[in-house]
Order: structure tokens, then sequence, then C-alpha cells
């Protein structure tokens, strides 16, 4: 009995191993199926007419749809991810280009402004040269009432550009003031205009003198009022009015103060009083200067009679 287990049992195992000897490939069918891989891949590679390729042309025409489809499929989600870069850079884009409009439109606003104070620049060149004396350029900063005087204004140059109190201020078109004070950086103008304002006036054409007042308008009805010394005389319409100026007054000689537009006769005073409309446009005032003797020191460029900066 012991003998027979163990003889079955040896059965049993042989008959195992008998079963997985036939489930593996022999050594010969290996190296047959290696020299078979090896002679295809030579024949692939050495030949224009592979053996392979009506087997890729199958495999191809399988595939393809299949690799298509997967393309098609994936390309929306491929193009999401697109989008979202490509929304960030049109977004950037769009802000650089915003931002060079708005520097443009304020190029454009600001043009004709830059035109006009560039102008007013230059025109003081020729002024210096009409006047024979030297200017100091200066910008209106402030308008309005200063302390007791109801028509001032404020410009951005004081006793570091030279000027001093009593100076007189003119623009390209004509007179604008005289100045009343002044601190380091500014200085404040009298109006002709004021209603405490008297210039000496004389007149173009008769070289008659008088006195020229000012009405406190500011606009475009900024009227002065001229009275001559001699009551006989009869200023003529369109008569230009200049300063008449003096060693010791606050006004220059032969600065053009406006022109005769009405005059009108006081039989009760035996008077004539002449209406004068200022060249200068007071409600645009931007641009003036002070005149100064030549040679002052300034912290800025001054014009010399000549029409040269200095």
């Amino acid at each position: 009995m012991p003998g027979l287990r163990n003889e079955g049992r040896e059965r049993r195992w042989s008959g195992t191993e008998r079963l997985e000897g036939r489930g593996r490939p022999s050594r010969s069918v290996l190296v047959a199926l290696v020299l078979a891989s090896v002679t295809l891949i030579t024949l692939d590679v050495a030949t224009d007419d592979s053996p392979l390729d009506p087997a890729r042309r199958a495999v191809g025409e399988v595939l393809g749809p299949v690799q298509t489809g997967s393309a098609t499929l994936a390309r929306p989600f491929e193009a999401v991810a697109g989008w979202f870069t490509s929304r960030g850079d049109l977004r950037d884009r769009v802000e650089e280009l915003e931002g060079e409009n708005a520097d443009l439109r304020e190029q454009v606003v600001r043009t004709d402004f830059d035109r006009n104070r560039l102008d007013q620049y230059d025109s003081l060149t020729r002024t210096a040269e009409e006047l024979g004396t030297a200017l100091v350029p200066a910008r209106v900063v402030a308008v309005g009432p200063a302390q007791s005087f109801d028509r001032t204004v404020t410009i951005d140059a004081g006793s570091e550009a030279g000027i001093g109190p009593d100076m007189t201020v003119v623009s390209s078109d004509g007179l604008v003031g005289r100045v009343l004070r002044v601190t380091s950086t500014t200085a404040t103008v009298l109006l002709v205009v004021d209603r405490d304002s008297t210039v000496g006036g004389r007149v173009g054409s008769s070289m008659e003198i008088g006195f020229v007042t000012g009405n406190g308008s500011f606009g475009g009805d900024a009227g002065l009022d001229l009275r001559l010394v001699d009551a006989t005389e009869v200023p003529a319409r369109d008569d230009v009015v200049l300063t008449w100026g003096s060693d010791t007054g606050p006004y220059e000689a032969g600065v053009p103060i406006g022109r005769v537009t009405e005059v009108y006769s006081s039989l009760r005073e035996t008077s004539q009083r002449a209406v004068v409309e200022p060249f200068v446009n007071f409600s645009t005032l931007d641009v003036v200067a002070v005149m100064v003797p030549s040679g002052t020191a300034s912290d800025r460029a001054v014009i010399e009679a000549d029409g040269s900066l200095r």
C-alpha cells in the first residue's frame, strides 16, 4: 500500500511535467522566429518595396479613422486651453492699446493749447524788440481778488526772477498792468481794468496826454476811460493810446494800451471822455512778461531788448 501511494504520486508528478513541457515552445521554434524577424527587419530596411507595406496599409486603414476621430474629439479640449491663453494675451494687448489711445487723445487735446502758448512766447521776443527793453516771461497761475483790489492776477515769477514792485507787466498784445507785491516765486499784478488803476496815457496821433482808468470789467466789455489833460482836445475814433511813462512812475513809456472806440462830451464839465478798448483780452490771459532793466539777474531765461535769450 505504501508503495502504491508513492507510485501514484510519482505518476501525477510526471504527468504534470509532461503537460508543462508540451506548453513551452521548443528551442528550434524560437530560433526560427528570431531568424524570421531579423530577416523581415533587414528586408524592410534594405529594400524599397518592403514585404511589410501591405500590413502597414491594412493597419493604417483600420487605425487612421480612429486617430482622426480621437483628434477631432480632443481638439475642442485643446482649443479651450488655447482660448484661455489667447484671451489673456488679447486682454493685455487691449489694455496696451487703450493706454496708447488715451495718450494720443491727450496729445490731441493739448495740441492747440501748446501751440498757442508757444506762439505767445515767440511773440514776446518781437515785443522786447519793439519796446526796446528786457522781459522776464511768466505765466498767469491765478485770477481773482487780492485783498482790497478787485482785478488782479498772480504770476509764477517773483524776486528770484528779478521782479519787484511797480514794474510794468505786458503781453504780446499790449499793457497788462503793474506789479503790486512779490514773493520769492510769485507776484501779484494789478490789471489796468481795475477801478483803482490809473495809467498815464498818450494819444498817438496828437501826442496829447491824459489819464486812463479801468471800469472793473474783465470780459469782452473791459473798456477803459480816457480823459485828456487839455479838455478842448478831442481824440479821434481809432486813435491808438500808449503809456505816457515817467522815470518815477510805475509804467514804462510807449507801451500800447488800446484803441479809441467812442468819444463823449460833457457840457456841464466842459470835458471830453473817450472809451478805449484794450488790446489785451484779459479773460484769456496766460503768458505775460515783466519789463526789467537789461542785465537783470534772474532764475529763468530773460528776453533781451534785441530778442535774444539770456
